[in-house]
């Protein structure tokens, strides 16, 4: 019997991400990850105990690619958070069904954790510490990963839209005046314009705190 053969984590990444953008993440199976490399399912078994860690391999293949350092300059901190999130936006643009992988694995990719150290760093020099920056650092990775599975599975400009603007006015009638001009919004303009509206919001005074709302440090 031949000896079988040695396989890197890079290898194994860039099967499952084969199948993944293939297949969908459904598809993302042991077993058709073991097909694309030619080899049995049991055999897949000896590198990885289940599909969880092909997933953050996965994750981790594709985000590695993205740029961690904060970007250098005096430009304004939203500028800069812009351009970190662009390119997180780029790194999965060709895959975009990893983006629901990045909810579960966030905190075992070391390129998203990289990442994210990278913003709340920018954050930290615009003012925001504490809840606060917790708050915003959360709700920049809510709106970049919701508003990327939006622009590749909902676009504004696609059917959806289209068959909104098509309800009874009487019955819709906000609905349907707002999907006429959502129709005409493209994926950069969509995303970008989503994206200024959530940095403006960022240093706006917090809301108070309900005294008898339990809190811990």
């Amino acid at each position: 019997m031949p000896r079988p053969r040695s396989l890197t984590p890079d290898q194994l990444a860039s099967a499952a991400l084969t199948v993944l953008d293939r297949d969908g993440l459904a598809g993302l199976t042991m077993r058709a990850v073991a097909t694309q490399l030619q080899m049995s399912t049991m055999g897949l078994y000896r590198y990885v105990t289940h599909r969880a860690e092909l997933e953050a391999l996965v994750v981790e293949l594709v985000f590695g690619g993205v740029d961690p350092s904060p970007p250098a300059g005096p430009a304004d901190w939203r500028d800069r958070i812009r351009i970190m999130v662009e390119r997180v936006r780029t790194a999965v643009e060709a895959h975009p069904a990893v983006v629901p992988l990045t909810v579960s694995h966030r905190h075992t990719s070391v390129s998203l954790l990289r990442w994210s150290e990278a913003v709340l760093g920018i954050l930290t020099e615009a003012g925001l510490d504490g809840r606060r920056r917790a708050l915003a650092l959360r709700g920049l990775l809510s709106y970049v990963i919701g508003a990327i599975q939006l622009e590749h599975l909902g676009a504004l400009a696609g059917a959806g839209t289209r068959a909104i603007a098509g309800l009874p006015s009487d019955e819709f009638p906000h609905l349907t005046e707002t999907a006429r001009y959502a129709r005409r919004i493209g994926p950069a303009e969509e995303f970008d314009g989503g994206l200024d509206i959530v940095l403006r919001g960022l240093l706006d005074p917090p809301a108070p705190v309900d005294p008898l709302t339990p809190t811990s440090e």
